[in-house]
């Protein structure tokens, strides 16, 4: 029977591989959420962050980078009201990592990451060579995945949409 068994399926579809598939975004998603809720509270919660003339501070990394940034007028927008900029990047950041970890509104979360870590790439990373040693692109890349496909498994978004009799189906888009 050249290399098939009795059964008639086909060995590399068996229900582990279902379920790899199923859940092969959960990683992804864990990793992302986990990430971006330490960030965020890691501004919110230093010492250095808010505090213009320390050393690592926002208003001193936003003037070491805007010479260097893909878009310095970013840059200038955020110089205009630093502390507000700050706060809205960090709890921007703990919205989308915990709507990513729960799976709630999981598109939406996805997007607000990417766009944190795109905005981050154009100013603050630009520069970094070769590029690929800047991480904000490598993130803005890991949010795609979850822009597109959601979070089907093990969210609020899926327990929703069953709930709906949907069957598990997208809840939005």
């Amino acid at each position: 029977m050249s290399g098939t068994r009795d059964s008639g399926t086909d060995p590399s579809q068996g229900p582990w591989r279902d379920t790899a598939r199923r859940y092969a975004l959960l990683p992804l998603r864990i990793f992302l959420g986990v990430t971006f809720v330490y960030a965020g509270f890691d501004k919110l919660l230093s010492d250095t962050f808010f505090t213009d003339s320390a050393p690592g501070s926002l208003v001193g990394t936003l003037n070491g980078v805007r010479g260097s940034a893909a878009i310095p007028a970013m840059i200038d927008l955020a110089l205009k009201s630093p502390h507000g900029f700050g706060y809205a990047i960090a709890f921007g950041e703990v919205a989308a990592g915990v709507g990513i970890l729960i799976g709630l509104l999981s598109r939406i979360a996805a997007l607000g990451g990417a766009l944190i870590s795109l905005s981050l790439w154009l100013t603050v990373s630009w520069a970094t060579q070769p590029y690929y040693y800047g991480n904000d692109l490598i993130y803005l890349m890991a949010w795609l995945p979850l822009i597109l496909a959601g979070a089907p498994q093990l969210s609020v978004d899926a327990a929703i949409a069953r709930r709906r009799g949907r069957g598990g189906r997208r809840l939005y888009g």
